[in-house]
């Protein structure tokens, strides 16, 4: 057997040589206090899916609720990941339209040429490869809403077409002289800053105006930090049913560092980071994956001073890889490591322990290295 690494932990907090050491209860988050806490929010009730409480996420649900009843065009603005769709379902939900189809177009995901079919229809034999009659999504959602999402991909000849329809409640299918009559609410969603691409005609600025007849401009996440521990426990919940496990508590120190990372994906981004979370721990205790949360960026975009952040990220991902050693009973590498338990290669695991201080006199690379010795 190998004797245990010897490691120079230099200051960091709740060690103890010879045992495995526990940060002391009040460092941890109850995942099911703070479900509870969302579930008591008025906006928890009213709007499904949509999780916070900060004063940004009110006010543009204040907005939903002005809206949704009214039957105006809207238009979603905001950045990839902040919830355009959970907000345009909202509308409809909240809307006299709610008992009819609330139908969904990514317009950015449909080639151009296939684009118009997709809104309009088409008839038997109207292009190449149309072998039977098609019905478009403004006939779908007729009654009813049509989300549109990244509506500035939409190119500009068939932009006049879109603009008829929202005008004129009337269009006709590819290959057909037969106008169609349509009652659809439209709710589009952007990415893009549609006003900059129609000054500069890459978008058409009628259209541009029809569309926006009540903007609703959604925040990205890094303006909601209150907002984080919340969602954080609505994944954590979502993904440890899902895998049949039971998460229970979050390390206080890994909800800071979450809570002050900009996340440039927004809420995609945390889902994402979350559920990984969730697959890499075995315990109640969630193991978040911060070695995968670029810290660079986190110095540049928050406000908060760049050295100050760095220092939080580091003194986090320190303790849990320090944890995590302690567990693993120092071993870096193999099933049972350090490395696959915080889902990392050994060589970058290794390399993150040179750059924090994680001083290694003598240390166990695996399991198999540690019985031939």
């Amino acid at each position: 057997m190998a004797s245990a690494a010897v490691i120079d932990f230099g200051s960091i907090p709740n060690f103890r040589s010879g045992g495995r050491a526990y940060p002391p209860f009040e460092s941890y988050i109850d995942i099911d206090e703070q479900l509870e806490t969302c579930r008591r929010t008025e906006w928890c009730k009213q709007f499904e899916g949509i999780i916070g409480s900060s004063q940004m996420l009110r006010e543009v649900l204040e907005q939903v609720r002005t809206v949704a009843p009214t039957g105006a065009t809207v238009l979603i603005e905001g950045e990839t990941g902040t919830g355009k769709e959970l907000i345009a379902n909202a509308i409809h939900t909240h809307s006299e339209r709610r008992g009819r189809p609330f139908v969904k177009l990514n317009c950015a995901a449909i080639p151009e040429g296939l684009l118009e079919s997709e809104l309009f229809g088409h008839e038997k034999g109207a292009f190449t490869g149309a072998v039977s009659q098609r019905v478009g999504r403004f006939e779908a959602a007729n009654g009813g809403t049509l989300f549109l999402d990244e509506i500035g991909d939409i190119p500009l000849a068939l932009q006049a077409k879109l603009l008829r329809v929202l005008q004129e409640h009337e269009f006709e299918r590819l290959g057909s002289t037969h106008t169609r009559k349509v009652d659809v609410r439209v709710v589009a969603a952007t990415h893009r800053d549609l006003a900059g691409m129609a000054a500069q005609k890459q978008f058409r600025m009628d259209l541009y105006y029809r569309l926006n007849v009540f903007p609703i401009a959604l925040p990205p996440l890094r303006m909601r930090p209150d907002d984080i521990p919340l969602l954080v426990a609505f994944f954590v919940d979502k993904f440890s049913e899902s895998t049949r496990k039971n998460v229970a508590k979050i390390p206080r120190e890994a909800m800071q560092a979450l809570t002050r990372y900009p996340w440039p994906g927004n809420i995609r981004e945390l889902q994402n980071v979350i559920e990984r979370a969730v697959i890499l721990t075995d315990g109640p205790v969630l193991r978040v994956p911060l070695a995968g949360l670029k810290s660079e960026i986190a110095a540049k975009a928050n406000p908060v001073h760049p050295r100050s952040l760095q220092g939080l990220l580091d003194d986090t991902e320190r303790n849990q890889i320090v944890r995590t050693l302690e567990e693993c009973n120092w071993i870096v590498s193999g099933p049972g490591g350090a490395a696959a338990r915080l889902g990392v290669k050994r060589t970058t695991l290794q390399a993150r322990m040179q750059k924090l201080g994680i001083r290694v006199a003598r240390c166990v690379l695996s399991r198999d290295r540690s019985a031939a010795n």
